[in-house]
């Protein structure tokens, strides 16, 4: 079995939980302190929001602002396109920013939150028959009807 971690930085350790649980996410206490923060997603998939100062211990490397610099870009489906409109509002009520328009695809769905520390996250909702059949196929089929 594989679980996602992704480690994040945060200049506000609570004002990151608050955001990410107006999102729908929860928090793991056992693995919670001053330092961390492990929001879970699901059963899989976690975000450990570090401070800053912690977050520089796991690295040699130069740590950047996700204000300023792209260092990864993290994409989460939801089961609908409401599912994805749910979630940026909820985003932009708690003090996230959504840097550009929607994108529609026709067989995707996506729009982009930056939490409040800058980092960003696209949610996205990908039609079922688009995902097994590929994009292509899809879109194919999709013009002849």
């Amino acid at each position: 079995m594989t679980s996602i971690f992704v480690n994040m930085p945060t200049s506000d350790l609570e004002r990151s939980k608050a955001f990410y649980t107006a999102l729908g996410a929860d928090i793991n206490p056992k693995f919670t302190d001053d330092n961390a923060a492990c929001i879970v997603w699901d059963e899989k998939v976690y975000f450990m929001v570090l401070t800053n100062e912690y977050f520089a211990t796991f690295t040699d490397k130069q740590t950047v602002d996700p204000k300023t610099h792209a260092q990864v870009l993290i994409a989460l489906s939801r089961d609908s396109r409401e599912d994805v409109d749910k979630v940026l509002e909820a985003g932009l009520a708690n003090g996230g920013s959504e840097p550009s328009a929607p994108k529609d695809y026709g067989f995707m769905y996506t729009r982009d939150l930056d939490d409040p520390d800058g980092n960003g996250i696209e949610f996205l909702y990908m039609d079922p028959v688009a995902a097994e059949q590929g994009p292509e196929v899809y879109m194919a089929e999709q013009a002849k009807a």
